[in-house]
C-alpha cells in the first residue's frame, strides 16, 4: 500500500440524523483508493464547532492528512473554516478576489437584487491557506498547512460540487505526495440476479479464488447482497497497479465460469440497460403493464439514457377495472383467478402488447403489503409474464422477501431479469 494515509472527515447534522446520505465518504473512498491512498478512517460530525475541532486534530495526529466535506456554505452553521483555522494557529481574513467572485456569481442569478451580506464570509479564508477554485459552485475549497507537513483538504458537502473540485483540485495536490509508489487498491464488481448470497458461496466454496500465499488466493473477494441482487466484488491492495489490475481480470473471469448463468454485468452497470440493448441489437420494441409495481418498472427503463429507442410507454393497471378495460383482461378471470394470477398476468402482457404495437411485452401484478395477503396469496407473492412476438407467452410465479419498498424493487428487478435470459434462451 502506498504510504499516503488520510482521513476523511463528512460534517452536517444532516448526516448525523439521517436526513441526508453520506454519498460524498464513499465517492472520495473509491477515488483515493484508485489513485493508491489509503483511507484509514471515516468520521461523520454535526455542525458544533468543538466537535469539528476536536475530530480534524485526532485526525492529524494519528496520520497528518485530513480531507472534509461540508460547512463552507454562508450560513450560520458553516464552521468548518473557523474551527479547522483555530487548530492551525491560523485567523480568518477576508479575500476581496473571492468576495467580488462571489458578488458577480450571485448577481449574474438573482439581477436586481442585493447581495447578502453573509454570502460574503464564504470569502473568508485561514490566513496563509491555499484556494482550492470551486467551478461547479459558489465556496471556495480551502488547503491549509503547516510546518511539518500536517495538512486538511476542506471541500463542499454539495455532491456535485464535491466530485469536481476532488478531482480539479485535491487530486493534482495529493500525487506528488504519493512518491515513487505504484500501488493501488483495484476492484472489479460482477452483477448477479436471481440467485441468494448463500447459494453463491456454497457453489464457490471456501478459498475459491485461491490458496492462501498464492497470486489470487491474495485477493479479498466480497459477498454485497441488496435489493437489486448480489454483487461479487474482487479487490486487489498493496501491490503495483499492473499487476493488481491484471490478477482482478483474471479473477472476474474465474468468478464468471462458475456463476455465469447468474450474471448481468460488471462494475455499476443496471439490468435495464443490458435489457435495452439486447432488444436494440434485435430492433424489438418493448412496453410494459404494471400493477403492484406502479411504474417502478417502467422508470428503471426510462432512466437509462436512449431508451426510447427501444421503450414505447407503459400501463399502469392498478385497479382491475383498468386492467380490463385498458389491457383486455377478461372480466371471468379476473373474478375467478384474482388480480394476482398466471391467468391475469398473461393476458396484461398479450394486452400491453397489441395495444402498444411492441414486438414485447412484460406484466406485473403482486402483492406488496404491508397488507392484502392471504394464505393462498401472501404478501411478496408476484406474477411476471412475459409476451414475446413468435413466442409462446411465458408467466412465472415468484415469493420475494422485503417490506413494500423492497418488494416492488425486486419484482422491477426480477422482470427485466426474466426478459435478459429469455434472450439468452433464444
Amino acid at each position: 500500500m502506498s504510504g499516503l494515509r488520510v482521513e476523511l472527515i463528512t460534517i452536517g447534522d444532516e448526516l448525523l440524523l439521517g436526513f441526508t446520505i453520506d454519498t460524498n465518504a464513499a465517492h472520495i473512498a473509491r477515488t483515493l483508493a484508485e489513485a493508491g491512498v489509503e483511507i484509514v478512517r471515516r468520521t461523520t460530525v454535526g455542525d458544533e464547532a468543538d466537535r469539528i475541532a476536536s475530530a480534524v486534530r485526532e485526525a492529524l495526529e494519528r496520520t497528518g492528512a485530513v480531507i472534509t466535506t461540508g460547512g463552507l456554505g454562508p450560513t450560520s452553521d458553516d464552521l468548518t473554516k473557523p474551527s479547522i483555522a483555530k487548530i492551525f494557529g491560523r485567523k480568518m481574513v477576508l479575500d476581496e478576489e473571492i468576495a467580488a467572485a462571489l458578488e458577480l456569481r450571485w448577481r449574474a442569478r438573482f439581477p436586481g437584487g442585493t447581495f447578502p451580506a453573509t454570502n460574503r464570509s464564504q470569502a473568508e479564508i485561514p490566513e496563509g491557506a491555499g484556494i482550492l477554485t470551486n467551478r461547479h459552485g459558489s465556496a471556495p475549497g480551502i488547503w491549509l498547512e503547516d510546518e511539518k507537513g500536517q495538512w486538511v483538504a476542506m471541500i463542499p458537502g454539495v455532491p456535485r460540487e464535491m466530485r469536481g473540485m476532488l478531482a480539479d483540485e485535491v487530486l493534482p495536490r495529493i500525487k506528488p505526495l504519493l512518491g515513487d509508489s505504484a500501488s493501488a487498491v483495484i476492484s472489479g464488481t460482477l452483477r448477479t440476479t436471481g440467485i441468494a448470497e448463500s447459494a453463491v458461496a456454497e457453489i464457490l466454496g471456501p478459498n475459491f479464488l485461491g490458496e492462501p500465499g498464492t497470486p489470487l488466493g491474495s485477493l479479498s473477494l466480497a459477498y454485497l447482497p441488496g435489493v437489486a441482487g448480489l454483487d461479487l466484488r474482487v479487490t486487489a491492495k498493496g501491490m503495483a497497479r499492473m499487476e493488481a489490475e491484471a490478477l482482478v481480470r483474471e479473477a472476474m473471469l474465474k468468478l464468471r465460469s462458475r456463476v455465469s448463468a447468474y450474471v448481468y454485468g460488471e462494475g455499476d452497470v443496471d439490468l435495464a440497460s443490458v435489457v435495452l440493448d439486447q432488444c436494440r441489437s434485435v430492433r424489438l420494441k418493448l412496453a410494459v403493464a404494471e400493477s403492484c409495481t406502479g411504474g417502478l418498472l417502467g422508470e428503471r427503463i426510462t432512466n437509462i439514457p436512449g431508451s426510447s429507442a427501444v421503450f414505447l410507454g407503459g400501463v399502469i393497471a392498478y385497479h382491475n377495472d383498468v386492467k380490463r378495460d385498458a389491457l383486455g383482461v377478461r372480466e371471468e378471470d379476473l373474478r375467478r383467478y384474482g388480480a394476482v394470477s398466471e391467468e391475469v398476468s398473461v393476458q396484461m402482457a398479450a394486452g400491453v402488447r397489441a395495444r402498444s404495437g411492441a414486438d414485447i411485452g412484460i406484466a406485473v401484478t403482486g402483492v406488496a403489503g404491508p397488507g392484502g395477503g392471504t394464505r393462498e396469496k401472501p404478501v411478496g407473492l408476484v406474477w411476471i409474464a412475459l409476451n414475446v412476438s413468435g413466442s409462446e407467452a411465458k408467466a412465472r410465479r415468484f415469493h420475494l422477501p422485503g417490506d413494500r419498498i423492497e418488494i416492488r424493487q425486486r419484482a422491477a428487478q426480477a422482470a427485466l431479469e426474466m426478459l435478459r435470459r429469455a434472450f439468452i434462451k433464444g
